[in-house]
């Protein structure tokens, strides 16, 4: 399959784990990187086209742009995603025995959970993905529940940790599954801690975190009608990564993303 024709079934990938797309996408464009260099940045800026909440998306297409071997970045960017630890580090870090509340059908997050076995899960809806998730989850002889979206400040309520894996991630706060801030806050203001997930290439420099912010607001949706939202920083406990738990602060401010002049204008 030619490079561009891969992409742009790379680019169909509507809702797959953000990291798995990133994956898929480095080998393409490695090839694209080899046999068309200069059509290198607009294939990486019509793949964030189609995938602009996904934090590895940018995190893989800045780490090539601003290398001056993008074949020998995909393949680095690539070993990075498969050896990602967060999911260890989280079936490590969660607690014993709890009520756990998750938003959709987090990728990292639920494998986590079915290795754990242990734990009550609730699972907001989130239009459609935690009912799927839940069932998923029980079938695996995990105790879970399905919440609608009109329970999840109950949810956050009971639950003893709210846990909201990051598509997206920046200084200011990571970008999840639509209800994650509500979670957030109810269960912020009750004191109850929130983790955020940030696998490999979803925390992104301060520039390249506006940038996506930017336009995402410029897409034409009302907050209330997108699939994703910002989860401020100021609501979050910590952060769990491929080093495990971490400062918010901390892990917010660090991405080994460059913030590359050609992600940060508008594709004309």
């Amino acid at each position: 399959m030619h490079p561009i024709e891969r992409l742009r079934y790379v680019a169909q990938a509507a809702g797959a784990d953000p990291s798995l797309v990133a994956r898929e996408a480095a080998s393409a464009l490695a090839e694209v990187a080899v046999d068309e260099p200069a059509g290198l940045v607009p294939a990486c800026r019509r793949l964030i086209g189609r995938h602009l909440t996904s934090g590895p998306v940018w995190w893989l297409s800045a780490r090539m742009l601003g290398s001056d071997d993008p074949e020998g970045a995909a393949r680095d960017a690539i070993a990075a995603l498969e050896e990602d630890r967060t999911g260890r580090a989280l079936v490590d870090q969660l607690p014993e025995d709890g009520t756990v509340l998750v938003v959709g059908w987090p990728d990292t997050t639920a494998s986590a959970l079915r290795r754990r076995g242990d734990l009550e899960v609730l699972v907001a809806d989130a239009g459609g993905d935690g009912s799927v998730l839940a069932r998923r989850l029980e079938e695996g002889g995990t105790d879970a529940t399905a919440v609608p979206d009109s329970g999840v400040a109950a949810a956050a309520v009971v639950s003893g940790l709210v846990v909201i894996e990051a598509r997206a991630a920046g200084p200011s706060g990571v970008l999840a599954s639509s209800g994650s801030h509500a979670a957030a806050a109810v269960a912020a203001a009750a004191g109850i801690p929130v983790w955020a997930v940030a696998t490999v290439g979803t925390v992104l420099p301060g520039r390249l975190w506006d940038k996506l912010l930017s336009r995402i607001d410029a897409g034409g949706l009302e907050p209330w009608e997108r699939e994703t939202e910002l989860v401020p920083s100021s609501l979050l406990t910590a952060v769990i990564g491929p080093e495990g738990l971490a400062e918010v602060g901390v892990a917010l401010n660090s991405s080994d993303a460059p913030p590359v002049a050609e992600l940060l204008h508008d594709p004309r």
